[in-house]
C-alpha cells in the first residue's frame, strides 16, 4: 500500500504492510484472526481516453476480506481480481495492428478510510494473460461470453497485493479509485505488434457508490477486562512510528536470524547452499518518491531536465541472505507515474543541433515493459555495511513541439526511438552511519545510455534522418551522462514519518 502524495492533508492512518522491510518500520504477522472472511464484489463503470475517445469501460473489483480485525493486525485481501470489459470501439485500434490477443497490467488504487483518517493503497502489478480478441464475425453472432455477442473483450487481472492493518477501531472501509491499464497486444505467432502497447489511466464515473468492503476494527484492550480503578492512570500512549536505524524491525530480525541459525545448523550434517531467501510476506512493501536530474546529449552541447519524476515502488520482492558470503541481495520494482502514465514529465530542453543551430523541442521518457529493477547488493561483515545499487528501465523517447532557430518544425504525432533503450544508473553508500546514496534515505545515482535511431518524426517529411544524426548515439555510450537525486522514500508502514509526503529533490547537476 502507498500512501497518496496528492493526499498529505488529510490525516494518514497507521498501516502495515507486508511484514519487515530493510528500509522502514512494519509490522510482522501476528496471529491469525479468526474472524469470518466475506466475497467482496462491486461493479463501477470507469472513463479511459482511448485513441478512439473517451470510452465508458464496466470494471469489477473482487477481494475476499475478513469481516472483522484487531487494530493492528494485518489484513491481507486474498483472491484478488479486477475485471475490465472494453466496448469495440476501444478495441477498434487494436484491430488496425492485426492483433490477435490483448493482455493487460492493471494498477488500481485503493482508498482506505477508517473515522475521518484515510490513505491510498497502490495494488500494482495485477496481471491479465492474453485473450483472444473478438472477430467481426463474433461481433455479430448471438454466442455467450464477452467478445462473442457484442464484440466486448473481458480482461481479469489477479495477483497478490500488500497486506494493510488499521491503526484506530471503527467502520474501515476499502474503495477502489483511480485504475491504470498497460495494454499489450499480440500477433497470432504471440509476439508483440508494432507499436506493442497502449498506457491508460481511467478515472471512476461520477456518483457512483465505490465501496468494496467494510471491516469492523477493534481496539487493542479487551471488551471484557474491568474498568480502570479511580486513579489509575490510562496505559502510556504508542509512540510515533520513527524510520529505524537499522532498517529491519526487531521481530522481523529475530524470524531472519533464526532462520540463518537454522541453515547453518544444517550445513555441518549436509553442506548445502548457504543463501536463505526470506518469505516476501515478512519483507515486501511499497513506497513512493521523487526523483529529479539532468541528462546529458553531449551531440546537441545540452542537458534536459528531468522530473521531478514521481514514482511507485515495491520493496523487497526478493530478498536473499547469505550469511556465508556475509551478503544480502535485494531485489525492488519501480514504476514511474505521471498522469496515471508511466512516463517522466516532458520537459523542455534548448540545445545547439550541429554546434550552431539553436533547436527546442519538449522530450518525454515513457517507460515500456516490466517495472523497473532495483537491485540492492550489501556487504554484512564490515561494520559500515557499504551498499551498492543498480537501477534498470526500459525507456522511449518521444519528441513533440519542435522550433528550430525560432520556426516550429512538424515532426509528426510519433516521433519516437524506434526500439527501447536501457537506461542504468548506479548508487553506493553504507548503512552505519548512512552516507552516499541508500534506497530508503536517497541520494545520487548517475549511469550512462545509448540512444537509438528515431523513426515516425515528419508530418509531410522524413526527417528521421535527421534526429538520429543530431541525438541518437548507438554505441557511443559516453555521449549520454544522467545524473538522478533521489528523495528519501515515503514507506507506506511508516505514513506519519519524516519523509511523507514524499518531498521533491533539487536535482544536481
Amino acid at each position: 500500500m502507498t500512501v497518496d502524495a496528492r493526499a498529505a492533508a488529510r490525516r494518514p492512518i497507521h498501516w502495515a504492510v507486508g511484514g519487515a522491510l530493510v528500509v522502514a518500520t512494519a509490522l510482522v504477522p501476528s496471529a491469525e484472526s479468526a474472524a469470518a472472511e466475506q466475497k467482496s464484489e462491486v461493479s463501477l463503470r470507469y472513463t479511459c481516453p482511448f485513441p478512439s475517445g473517451p470510452e465508458e469501460v464496466d470494471v469489477v473489483v473482487s477481494a475476499v476480506l475478513p469481516t472483522s480485525a484487531r487494530t493492528g493486525e494485518e489484513i491481507r485481501p486474498a483472491q484478488v481480481a479486477v475485471e475490465v470489459t472494453l466496448p469495440p470501439t476501444a478495441l477498434a485500434r487494436f484491430a488496425d495492428l492485426d492483433a490477435a490477443a490483448l493482455s493487460a497490467v492493471a494498477r488500481l488504487t485503493v482508498r482506505n478510510t477508517v473515522g475521518d483518517r484515510s490513505a491510498d493503497a497502490s495494488w500494482q502489478n495485477l496481471t491479465a494473460p492474453p485473450t483472444d480478441l473478438p472477430t467481426p464475425a463474433e461481433g455479430e453472432g448471438e454466442g455467450e461470453g464477452a467478445g462473442e455477442s457484442d464484440g466486448t473483450l473481458t480482461l481479469t487481472a489477479t495477483g497478490d497485493v500488500p497486506t494493510v492493518a488499521f491503526g484506530s477501531p471503527g467502520r474501515a472501509t476499502l474503495a477502489p479509485e483511480a485504475l491504470a491499464l498497460a495494454l499489450t497486444s499480440l500477433t497470432e505467432a504471440g509476439e508483440p505488434t508494432t507499436p506493442p502497447g497502449l498506457d491508460v489511466a481511467c478515472a471512476p464515473a461520477p456518483g457512483q457508490e465505490p465501496e468494496l468492503a467494510a471491516i469492523a476494527i477493534r481496539g487493542d484492550q479487551d471488551p471484557t477486562a474491568p474498568a480502570p480503578r479511580p486513579g489509575e492512570s490510562d496505559p502510556a500512549p504508542e509512540p510515533a512510528p520513527t524510520r529505524p536505524a537499522e532498517g529491519l524491525p526487531p521481530t522481523a530480525r529475530e524470524k531472519i536470524d533464526a532462520l540463518t541459525e537454522k541453515r547453518r545448523e544444517a550445513l555441518e550434517d549436509d553442506p548445502g547452499s548457504c543463501p536463505i531467501e526470506i518469505p516476501p510476506e515478512w519483507v515486501m512493501t511499497t513506497a513512493e518518491t521523487y526523483a529529479a536530474g539532468y541528462a546529458n546529449a553531449a551531440k546537441l552541447d545540452g542537458a534536459a531536465a528531468l522530473g521531478p519524476a514521481f514514482m511507485k515502488v515495491v520493496l523487497n520482492k526478493r530478498y536473499i541472505n547469505d550469511s556465508c558470503a556475509s551478503t544480502v541481495d535485494v531485489s525492488s520494482e519501480v514504476d514511474f507515474d505521471y498522469r496515471g502514465k508511466r512516463q517522466l514529465p516532458p520537459t523542455k530542453a534548448t540545445f545547439l543541433s550541429y554546434g550552431f543551430m539553436p533547436t527546442t523541442a519538449t522530450m518525454t521518457l515513457e517507460q515500456v515493459g516490466p517495472p523497473a529493477a532495483i537491485h540492492t547488493h550489501t556487504v554484512t561483515n564490515t561494520p559500515t555495511y557499504p551498499e551498492e545499487t543498480t537501477v534498470t528501465a526500459q525507456l522511449v523517447m518521444r519528441l513533440s513541439d519542435v522550433e528550430v532557430n525560432g520556426v516550429p518544425l512538424d515532426v509528426g504525432p510519433d516521433c519516437r526511438t524506434e526500439r527501447p533503450f536501457e537506461q542504468v544508473l548506479k548508487g553506493y553508500g553504507q548503512s552505519y552511519p548512512p552516507a552516499g546514496y541508500l534506497v530508503a534515505y536517497g541520494g545520487t545515482l548517475t549511469g550512462y545510455a545509448h540512444i537509438p535511431p528515431f523513426e515516425g518524426c515528419g508530418a509531410t517529411e522524413d526527417l528521421d534522418p535527421i534526429f538520429t544524426s543530431a541525438i541518437s548515439s548507438p554505441g557511443k555510450k559516453a555521449d549520454n551522462y544522467t545524473k538522478m537525486t533521489q528523495a528519501p522514500l515515503c514507506v507506506a508502514t511508516n505514513p506519519e514519518g519524516p519523509d511523507c509526503p514524499p518531498r521533491k529533490p533539487k536535482p544536481e547537476r
